[in-house]
């Protein structure tokens, strides 16, 4: 809702030009009805704004004068609103993603109980190319302390063993020429405390993600102000929103730091 003036000229001579077509001037977010007056314009440079009755209608869009023939551009709704929602989304996939990576890396730290998971980091060289140990062998617990890797080519089981070796897992593979065995070794008191260390430094390395993306996202909104796409009460009013989801995904960290941190300091 902003048109371009030059400063020495009055507004009433500008609206009245003859060489100005019958266009709209303005662009408003929403339909409205009024029976009041216009009480009052407040005008710069570069953009005007209207009062009518007692509402203040928030500058949308900065209008710009096209070689100065009366030819008015702006940012439609849609247009505005399909930037806010791309914002929105990138927000919570990349939010998504970061809790996924931090449950990922709790799962690969052994607990003393067996679990698949605990080979997911592990990358084999498969005929010259690395590959997830889990896309080219199946990963069971046979029963509680130990791991069953059964390969879908038995030629990897030599690969799969050296990978298991080189690996930080703590475990040393049984090949029988069919399967790799794995015993999962109890954890010592002191491994444990040691072990919910590194969980909760991962944990907050979750969290410093989170609030990085948080902090790209009001950049983002900062520059749609900027570029009068959207009010300043537009951008508080997002940020609000914002901090509302930045919260519940340090929930979600929190959620799963947790269970991960009982799980290390039960024997």
């Amino acid at each position: 809702m902003a048109i371009a003036f030059s400063p020495a000229t009055p507004i009433r001579s500008q609206l009245t030009q003859k060489s100005i077509p019958s266009k709209p001037l303005f662009c408003f977010q929403d339909n409205f009805r009024t029976s009041g007056n216009v009480v009052s314009w407040a005008a710069s440079a570069n953009y005007v704004s209207l009062r009518v009755g007692a509402r203040r209608l928030q500058p949308l869009v900065k209008l710009s004068w096209e070689k100065r023939r009366g030819i008015v551009r702006c940012a439609t709704i849609e247009e505005i609103e399909a930037e806010k929602s791309s914002i929105e989304k990138d927000v919570k996939e990349r939010m998504e993603k970061t809790v996924e990576n931090v449950r990922s890396n709790f799962n690969s730290i052994r607990t003393g109980r067996a679990s698949p998971a605990m080979l997911d980091k592990i990358e084999v060289d498969y005929y010259g190319t690395p590959v997830s140990l889990k896309s080219i062998a199946q990963v069971s617990t046979p029963d509680a302390s130990s791991l069953l890797v059964q390969p879908y080519d038995k030629s990897s089981l030599k690969a799969i063993e050296k990978a298991i070796v080189s690996s930080d897992v703590g475990m040393t593979p049984n090949n029988d020429g069919e399967v790799i065995r794995l015993a999962v070794p109890q954890l010592t008191s002191d491994r444990r405390k040691e072990l919910s260390k590194i969980v909760s430094k991962q944990a907050e390395e979750g969290k410093v993600a989170i609030r990085n993306i948080r902090r790209d996202a009001l950049k983002a909104y900062e520059k749609l102000e900027k570029e009068k796409k959207l009010s300043e009460d537009n951008v508080k009013d997002l940020s609000s929103d914002l901090q509302k989801v930045t919260d519940e995904y340090m929930k979600k960290i929190d959620t799963v730091f947790k269970q991960k941190e009982k799980e290390l300091l039960t024997v």
